[in-house]
């Protein structure tokens, strides 16, 4: 596992950036976060003390499917996957579907994450 590296940027400056890549204007400098938040707000929501738990609960036990976890954690079901799909849009956690398609398992990506912010 790995320390995924996060960045703060405004969302207008997000899109002109993603735009400028697209566009072979700007490449990406190796070591420059591949995850980006609008907000140090934003991150301390989604990186908060209960779903770092959640994640390390993730890791620890690796639950084959989401009532798993919600049985491991004593969380709501419907709370838990509202909360991994938000951090499955921000590259922190997979959510890997079973060969049938019935069971979804999370999976951590990172033990760690370093926040780059501008001061």
């Amino acid at each position: 596992m790995r320390t995924i590296t996060i960045g703060i940027m405004s969302q207008q400056r997000m899109r002109a950036r993603g735009l400028a890549i697209a566009q072979g204007k700007y490449k990406p400098k190796p070591g420059e976060p591949k995850i980006w938040f609008p907000s140090m707000r934003s991150v301390a929501e989604v990186l908060s003390d209960e779903n770092r738990a959640l994640l390390h609960v993730i890791r620890e036990s690796q639950p084959d499917s989401l009532g798993e976890l919600a049985q491991l954690t004593g969380r709501q079901l419907s709370n838990l996957s509202r909360t991994l799909k938000t951090m499955s849009n921000y590259g922190l956690v997979e959510l890997k579907r079973s060969p049938k398609g019935r069971e979804v398992r999370p999976i951590v990506k990172a033990r760690e994450f370093m926040i780059l912010a501008p001061a």
